[in-house]
């Protein structure tokens, strides 16, 4: 990995010597979230226009992964409309389960929409 090591703004500095080595390993789940909380997009990758701030690079890489998070849960919305259509009773999430998948996409929709704007 080329990518230049980001420090995690809000660190605790009583953590052992070694929690380098942690964050360090890129498959580590508390890794992801603290790469995502300094600046990562949704590759695992600091936002590569490094001509723009700090901040506006922050804001561009939480909207790029909100917009990660849309595309999947749109696949869910899709894969529960086709099982309500398709498959019998059984099948059927329910309609609050609809709704609060619908709910979900308008949310991320709109903080994507959010970040990306200047």
């Amino acid at each position: 990995m080329n990518a230049k090591h980001v420090p995690f703004p809000g660190r605790n500095h009583d953590e052992p010597a070694n929690a380098d080595d942690a964050f360090r390993d890129p498959n580590r789940f508390i890794t992801s979230l603290r790469r995502i909380g300094a600046g990562y997009g949704s590759d695992g990758q600091p936002w590569p226009e490094s001509n723009l701030p700090i901040g506006r690079r922050i804001q561009i890489a939480d909207g790029d992964c909100a917009l990660a998070g849309l595309r999947v849960l749109h696949e869910v919305l899709l894969a529960a409309e086709r099982c309500r259509r398709n498959g019998g009773p059984e099948h059927d999430v329910g309609e609050r389960v609809m709704e609060g998948l619908m709910l979900a996409c308008l949310a991320l929709g709109t903080h994507a929409a959010e970040r990306v704007h200047p």
